[in-house]
């Protein structure tokens, strides 16, 4: 039995946007487990997905506060059908992250981050999977919004893909 992840990360609502894509709410609907890797801003946005959700592992952010950092910790680990998952908004700079997250987290096999809304994607020399689902409302420089969806089965992740949002879904 093989286990459907979201993975979302810096949604910023309601500064870049009034609420996430329904694209989104659909993988949400559509995600056994939904991961959010930290800076969700607006507290009613994790209360709705704390009750759509079936399972959420999440985080705050660098943009989060009072209550969100209440609820939420800085960092997350879980074992999602036989993965060691963890979960952190920031990594640090991108010069050097393998290396650093590698040494940093040598107890896990996938680590999920956010932060710089640039979708990222890269194994360390340890074995430890790196992703970054970018964000579903806020590109910065990137040509579109993103968001992740993935497949953890018995062990192993697969079908690792990256979607991303046409950009009249898109915050401003």
């Amino acid at each position: 039995m093989s286990t459907r992840l979201l993975l979302i990360a810096d949604t910023h609502l309601p500064k870049r946007a009034k609420e996430l894509p329904a694209q989104v709410w659909d993988a949400v609907d559509a995600a056994d487990v939904v991961i959010h890797a930290g800076d969700w801003v607006d507290v009613p946005l994790l209360d709705d997905l704390e009750a759509r959700s079936r399972r959420l592992v999440a985080v705050y952010g660098n943009n989060d506060h009072g209550e969100l950092r209440e609820r939420l910790p800085e960092v997350a680990r879980a074992e999602i059908d036989g993965i060691r998952f963890g979960v952190v908004h920031e990594t640090g700079a991108s010069k050097g992250r393998e290396e650093r997250c590698g040494a940093l987290y040598p107890d896990l096999d996938v680590l999920v981050f956010g932060h710089s809304h640039i979708p990222w994607d890269t194994t360390t020399g340890t074995g430890l999977r790196l992703l970054n689902p970018g964000s579903p409302t806020d590109r910065r420089r990137q040509p579109s919004c993103t968001y992740m969806t993935a497949v953890a089965d018995a062990g192993t992740l697969r079908d690792v893909e990256l979607h991303r949002l046409p950009l009249r879904t898109a915050a401003r």
